[in-house]
């Protein structure tokens, strides 16, 4: 029995999937999520920082980083501003939250 590689990149699955308007609007719900999520990663590979050097500057342990990176990405629960704010500065940030007029406003 020969396997095959799929056939679809990530990107042509995702733009067949955002044709499903449940999938789609599940999608965009997570959207605030996805983008913290975004920002919060690429802040650590900016600051060039692990998670257990983040863990140290924020006076917690790595698995309390870890957690925190995951929550984001499963949506399991919401960090505190208090978190993110310590978060923020163990990478070398500041955390800034805006509230945006929606598109539908």
């Amino acid at each position: 029995m020969k396997i095959t590689a799929p056939t679809k990149s990530h990107t042509q699955m995702m733009d067949e999937w955002q044709k499903d308007p449940e999938f789609k609007a599940a999608y965009d719900e997570l959207d605030t999520e996805f983008t913290l999520l975004r920002e919060v990663l690429l802040a650590r590979k900016r600051s060039g920082l692990t998670q257990a050097e983040v863990a140290e500057k924020m006076g917690t342990k790595p698995p309390a980083v870890t957690r925190l990176e995951t929550a984001l990405s499963d949506n399991r629960h919401s960090p505190t501003i208090a978190t993110l704010k310590k978060y923020a500065q163990a990478v070398g940030c500041k955390l800034e939250i805006r509230l945006v007029p929606s598109k539908a406003a």
